[in-house]
This record gives C-alpha cells, structure tokens and sequence, in this order.
C-alpha cells in the first residue's frame, strides 16, 4: 500500500480512537515517547492490567482499549516492537497455569467435574494478550486495527521470533470473526466510490493497474470485478476477483486487459475467466476466504448470464522458474522428451545441453525468431505440464498458484506459452499461463482426488506430462 494510502487509514483509524477516548476520564498520564523505553513500557503494563480488569461501565472499558490502541498507532516502529513484545512475554499463555489445569482435567472423575476441568482448561488457554486484544471490536475501525497489528506482527516475526506464537493466536481469533459466513460479497463497477477504486489500484498484486483508463477497462460491460466485505470493515475490500467474459478458453492476459479492444457483449459470452484474485489485508495471511470467493462468484455470474457454460482461471506459474532454474543445474538425464534435441539442433549453437537450452532463453530475440520460438516452447510447454501435475513437495503440488486452485477442485484444463508477456510474467515463468477449469458438477470429486494426491488435469495437459 503506498504512503498516502496508508496514512490515510491510521489517521481514520487515529481519529476514531480518540473520539472514544474523549468520553472517558479513565484515562490519565503523559503521552508515551515514540520509541516505548523502558520506563514507558512499565506505564504501559500498568494500563493493560487496567483494561484486563474491565472495571467501570461499557463505556470506560472502550475507552481504556481505545487509549491503548490509540498509543499504539502513536509510536514509531521500534516502540511498536516494544508494545508487542510486552504483550508476548508478559501476558502469553501461562504454561503452570496450563499444566494444572490440564492435570485436574485428568483427575477428574465423573461428567459433572470433566465439563468444569474443560471450561477452566479453555479459559487457561484464552491468553490475556487476546482478551486484552478482543476488546478492541467494540470500538470504531477496532477490527481493522487488529488486522493492521496482525500485519506487524507478522512483517516482524522473522527477526522477532517471539511474535510468532501472538500472530498465531491472533490468526485463530481473526479466523472466527472473518468466517465466510459473516461476510457481504459485492460488486465494484466505475461508479463504486473513488476511495474504493483506489484502494483496487492499490491491493492489485497479480496484474498492475497502470491506470485510470486501465481500471476502468476492467470494469467495462464485458468484465465483473467482485470482492468480500466484513461489516466491521464496510470499506476495506479483504479480497477481490477480477472476470473477464468471453468467447472460449482465454490465452493471453495481454490480449484480455487490451485498452483499445472493443467490449463484447455479455450476454453472448459462454465462458468467465478469473485472471485475478488478490488479497487486500496482510494481516489476515492464514484466513483462507478465496475458494469461497470463486464459488460464489461463478454462482453469481451463472444467475446473471445463463449463457456462461465455463468457468476458468487464468493464471499465472510464479514458482516455474525457480524449479526451472533447479532443474537444469541437476542436468538431469530426462531433461528432454524423445526427437527434442534433434529438434533443437539447427537453433542452439553447440551441444544440446540444459544449460545450453538455459541460455537460450536469455536471447532478447527468442520470440521474435518463430522457429527457435516454437522450438523453446514446445519444451517449455512440457515441462510446463509437468511441473503443475507431477512435482510435490509433501503430496500437494509444487506451484502456490496450483495448490490452491487443485484444493478448490479445479483440474489443469490449458498450458499457454507466452499468456503473460510482461517483465514479471517472463521473469517468474518465460511467459508461460495456464487455465484451470472449474466444472461445477466436477469440483468435489477433484478436490477429493487432490486430497489423495492425485493432480486432475485436461487429457491434453496429461499427454503433454507424460511425454
């Protein structure tokens, strides 16, 4: 998110603290200094004891969470590092505690005592940082500041080790309020509010945004762009899809996202293409709420446009080339499929080796000389092909894109040489894409093949694998 973006809500979410805080007298004591030193962390503690103890009515309880909130967004980051880790190891899961009461659960005799011994177990279990934390969703923009602190915690965990096991909590808790069942799914067109259409430009992590005019191409007649809102957050999109509706199995992102095309009519179109999915917040890494997005999308777009008969994605294969690039420094001996190097002879100068191949694909002009282009797609394609179906890492596919779309019940439907021309497509798979289809009446039986271990994929991508 950029800086004016990002400025914008902490100065909302600012706002809404401390108009709370106004309400109230319980709160007294100089502002924190912006790095939290010691003796600032101290009075630090002291307040959230105070708001643990929940003492006084409603409104001093809100008040107490908001001026601690408050003097969260107040500090610079090393003090934020200094207030999240006073809350990690000063108000974490006591382990006495736990294994006390977990002995008790097991001394217990009878039903009546087992169902107590469970209670006060779940309650040793509730750490006072997450009590400390749920307060916070009484208060205006409450929740997305505890999606915002979860973001912290989790750009911090890699030096901070100790945030890991405050982010993991935290998720848990995030995951019960944002089930997918609490959540509005809504269409974004050009006349959403500006602050939305923005905050599209913003979150767009698979294809930028260049531009206005190319937004609003993406929001044209032919194209449907969705997103799932909670109502504690009624103007932070977490997730947005983005459709295009066409004639057939799309192939090239380029020609999709095309300015100067002319839009189609919708209704003609027998096939929506997902070519973007993008999560929004940072802090909710972990809340898995795509797949339902996808379903309920393709039901939408299915009641609107009886005519769409296909549902498919286009997607980009982020994790190819570095298997790729693994691959051929292994020089293995099935590097290529029979008559390839015979093939490849007259293009590549020398011996056909992987690494020969490798370098090939680092002239500026490879697309540009049709038969050394054909020549390095065809391999491309299938290794391509077995990339998606065939490479694992612990019985789920290799690719992060795959994983999730073969766990939704999709099958690889396509490989498509040179879908996605742009710097970032070639430099993450030379260009390459691929569909994945999703068949309605198909998805539970994928799922479950891809549950067992088994890649469902098109006749045509399953020949391609095995040659």
């Amino acid at each position: 998110m950029n800086q004016t973006l990002a400025a914008s809500l902490l100065d909302r979410i600012g706002r809404a603290f401390r108009d709370v805080t106004q309400t109230a007298r319980s709160w007294r004591g100089a502002p924190y200094r912006e790095d939290l030193p010691e003796q600032d962390a101290e009075r630090l503690s002291e307040q959230i004891d105070l708001c643990l103890e929940g003492k006084g009515g409603e409104v001093s309880v809100r008040a107490r969470a908001a001026a601690l909130g408050k003097a969260y967004l107040d500090l610079n980051e090393e003090g934020r590092k200094r207030f999240l880790t006073v809350l990690a190891e000063r108000y974490g899961l006591d382990r006495e505690k736990l294994a006390d009461r977990v002995e008790a659960w097991r001394r217990a005799e009878d039903v009546e005592a087992e169902a107590k011994a469970v209670a006060r177990l779940r309650d040793a279990l509730d750490p006072p940082a997450i009590r400390l934390l749920a307060q916070f969703t009484g208060l205006p923009q409450g929740v997305k500041f505890l999606v915002d602190l979860r973001a912290d915690l989790i750009r911090w965990t890699k030096d901070e080790p100790r945030f890991t096991r405050l982010s993991e909590e935290l998720r848990r808790v995030l995951a019960g309020w944002f089930d997918v069942g609490f959540l509005n799914l809504e269409r974004i067109t050009w006349s959403s509010p500006a602050m939305l259409l923005e905050k599209l430009v913003e979150y767009e992590a698979v294809h930028e945004i260049r531009s206005w005019k190319d937004l609003k191409n993406r929001l044209d007649s032919d194209r449907r762009c969705f997103a799932f809102f909670h109502p504690r957050m009624p103007e932070e999109p977490l997730i947005f899809v983005e459709v295009a509706l066409v004639g057939g199995m799309a192939g090239s992102v380029q020609v999709l996202l095309d300015e100067s095309r002319r839009a189609e009519d919708p209704h003609e179109a027998d096939t929506a293409i997902f070519y973007s999915i993008s999560n929004c917040q940072a802090g909710l890494a972990g809340v898995s709420f795509g797949n339902f997005l996808i379903k309920r999308v393709a039901d939408e777009l299915a009641r609107e446009l009886p005519n769409l008969k296909h549902f498919a994605t286009l997607s980009p294969i982020p994790g190819f080339r570095p298997w790729f690039d693994r691959l051929v420094a292994s020089d293995p001996p099935d590097f290529f499929a029979s008559g390839e190097r015979e093939a490849l002879a007259s293009l590549i100068e020398g011996e056909v080796t992987p690494q020969a191949f490798a370098q090939a694909l680092t002239r500026k002009d490879w697309m540009q000389v049709p038969a050394l282009r054909d020549g390095l797609q065809a391999v491309l394609s299938r290794l391509c092909a077995r990339y998606l179906t065939r490479e694992k890492d612990r019985g789920r596919a290799l690719d992060p894109v795959a994983r999730f779309h073969l766990a939704n019940g999709a099958r690889v439907e396509r490989i498509n040489p040179l879908g996605d021309t742009s710097r970032k497509g070639m430099k993450q798979a030379f260009g390459m894409m691929v569909n994945y289809r999703y068949k309605l009446e198909e998805v539970e039986a994928n799922h479950e093949a891809y549950s067992e271990g088994r890649v469902i994929a098109s006749p045509a991508v399953a020949k391609l694998a095995r040659a």
